[in-house]
């Protein structure tokens, strides 16, 4: 009976351990990370069970500015453009980013939506210039995805030379002006973005949108290739000088420019994923497994399997 208790008492005590030992890291990441880390969660519990991830997604931006203007607690912060990182956060808040994954820009849409029938690579900026279409994208200010709509827009005008598209699309429906320069084309997003609701829907982050084009709410909606093939929705497959996907058309990228408004300047890129554990990481042993899970070969086969293209190994970039 007493070597029964003893043994009892060892199971309790080594439980109440195990639970003291639990440890919660902080992860904010863009909105179209939420399905790959999911699913990557699942496999790194089964890995490191005494770590908690408590994710909070949000356009890139925003995820940011909790951690520069906010000053919330944050041990991992994953971004849909790296080089906001760099931006925004080196050297105070981080000194690397890694780079772990690649995207490209589509125009979403469902069976319900107006013209489906006919909207193709070609057509699309006439489908959504139609008075009785309405579409959406992400606010700039918040989103990459919001900003990179803007450029593709701008890239557009200057491959198909058609400099109406800036007029039906951007300069009709909102506040956001642009000009052209010596390079081509520069936006200014105002910091307070205004739009016209009968024609356009913009969210703070690009995911948000979903819903309303599901329920017909709206027609199109700017998305990330990886997030319509994970939530099984039709798409227009924008040409690669338009859709930010392509290396080979990354000189022909900067001739789009976006000044947010927060002034910061952000050219049109090759859309590349970024993470980072944050100098202030209140858990950064633990922030650092999550990090080197998610760009782990494991990672990699997860980001692929959600249809997001992996960059395997991961590229660092270091603080100067």
């Amino acid at each position: 009976m007493k070597k029964i208790l003893i043994i009892f008492l060892i199971l309790v005590f080594t439980s109440i351990s195990a639970w003291a030992k639990k440890v919660t890291i902080i992860v904010f990441h863009a909105g179209s990370l939420s399905v790959p880390f999911s699913k990557v969660e699942k496999v790194f519990k089964e890995k490191y069970p005494y770590i908690e991830v408590r994710r909070e997604s949000s356009g890139s931006v925003q995820a940011i500015r909790k951690v520069t203007d906010l000053h919330k607690p944050c041990d991992v912060i994953a971004v849909a453009d790296y080089t906001l990182i760099p931006k925004m956060l080196f050297p105070k808040y981080a000194n690397y980013v890694k780079l772990f994954a690649r995207n490209e820009l589509v125009l979403c849409f469902t069976n319900t939506s107006k013209y489906a029938n006919v909207i193709n690579s070609q057509n699309w900026y006439k489908i959504l210039a139609r008075p009785d279409v309405k579409w959406g994208f992400s606010n700039p200010n918040d989103d990459p995805c919001g900003y990179r709509t803007v450029l593709a827009i701008g890239l557009a005008s200057i491959y198909y030379k058609n400099y109406d598209i800036l007029k039906t699309l951007i300069q009709k429906n909102t506040n956001i002006t642009w000009q052209f320069s010596n390079k081509g084309i520069v936006f200014r997003v105002p910091k307070e973005v205004r739009f016209n609701p009968e024609r356009l829907a913009i969210r703070p982050k690009s995911v948000a949108l979903l819903g309303l084009l599901e329920s017909g709410a709206i027609d199109y909606a700017f998305e990330y290739k990886s997030v319509a093939l994970q939530h099984h929705l039709r798409f227009i497959k924008l040409p690669d000088a338009i859709n930010l996907s392509s290396l080979k058309w990354k000189n022909f990228y900067k001739k789009a420019e976006v000044i947010l408004g927060n002034g910061k300047h952000i050219y049109a890129k090759p859309i590349v994923y970024g993470i980072a554990v944050l100098k202030s990481a209140p858990h950064p042993k633990e922030a650092k497994l999550w990090e080197e899970f998610v760009t782990s070969k494991t990672g990699a086969e997860i980001f692929k399997a959600c249809h997001q293209t992996p960059i395997y190994p991961a590229e660092v970039i270091y603080s100067k």
